[in-house]
């Protein structure tokens, strides 16, 4: 199933690349933290459909991840997503969704890159969400390093529930330093260790997108969407300070932007609203 997916990447790349270049203004950060060559897991935020477009094309490398599929049962999706890199994976868990991280761990064993979302499915609401643990079980199962990535802006471009996406907005990519997770092989199956290296994936993604963190999964309802200011901390005793073009988001100085009331009941605030303070010089990778 992994080998299936992708097999025409670089022609789709090759072919949508102009018109997203056209369409939106797309800068990139830190894409020297995707190693040249060998196997890497590629876990960034997820707050667009469109994610699973921006994320490949700038890109030095292909790219297979997972995606839900339901996508495969819209017309529009069936045969583009498959043809980016996608391998479907059924939410409800079972058979399928282990089919699926299996397909990831021999792609990743071949030296290839995944990605996959920690929260699992689009955060409709803007906010980060609660990561599952499968990012963790991917990397412990094959030793592959993490590399946390922070999207900002793709949903001002196709906000949920829009059926087009809308031109002339800015998206910014931030790939962060590789969690690395080697010195864990041998407790794979510690539940307590899963869950810190999905939090320190976290931690580092939110350092990236400054995005408000609410300590539930994204597909649970929340009906208290307040801030936890620190749900998680790294696991690397003596990780180097963050670096200055890197924004670490806390209650005082993540800007989330304003709050949108809809008709669903759910608060949304557009991670383009961050974009203003960040710098977006740097041209397109």
């Amino acid at each position: 199933m992994g080998r299936q997916a992708g097999q025409i990447q670089q022609i789709a790349r090759a072919v949508l690349t102009p018109p997203f270049r056209f369409l939106w203004k797309v800068t990139t950060e830190g894409l020297q933290n995707i190693p040249s060559s060998g196997p890497a897991i590629v876990a960034p935020n997820h707050i667009s459909v469109l994610d699973s477009f921006f994320v490949p094309l700038v890109l030095p490398r292909r790219i297979t991840y997972v995606g839900k599929a339901e996508y495969l049962d819209d017309w529009r999706t069936r045969y583009l997503f498959p043809a980016m890199g996608m391998i479907p994976i059924d939410r409800s868990g079972g058979d399928a969704a282990a089919a699926a991280l299996t397909a990831a761990a021999g792609l990743l064993d071949n030296g290839e890159l995944f990605g996959i979302y920690p929260e699992g499915t689009r955060s409709r609401d803007g906010s980060l969400h609660k990561g599952h643990t499968g990012v963790a079980r991917l990397a412990l199962r094959t030793g592959a390093p993490i590399v946390p990535v922070g999207i900002i802006g793709t949903d001002a471009v196709q906000p949920p529930d829009a059926r087009i996406p809308l031109p002339f907005r800015r998206v910014h990519i931030r790939f962060g330093r590789p969690v690395e997770v080697a010195r864990y092989r041998s407790r794979e199956d510690d539940r307590l260790v899963l869950r810190q290296i999905t939090d320190e994936v976290v931690y580092e993604i939110r350092n990236l997108t400054g995005q408000k963190y609410v300590d539930e999964y994204a597909s649970r309802p929340s009906n208290d969407p307040a801030e936890v200011v620190a749900p998680v901390v790294p696991i690397r005793p003596t990780q180097p300070e963050v670096p200055t073009r890197v924004l670490v988001a806390s209650a005082a100085v993540a800007p989330v932007g304003p709050v949108a009331a809809t008709d669903d009941g759910l608060e949304r605030r557009s991670s383009a609203s961050v974009l203003a303070s960040r710098p977006l010089d740097l041209a397109l990778a």
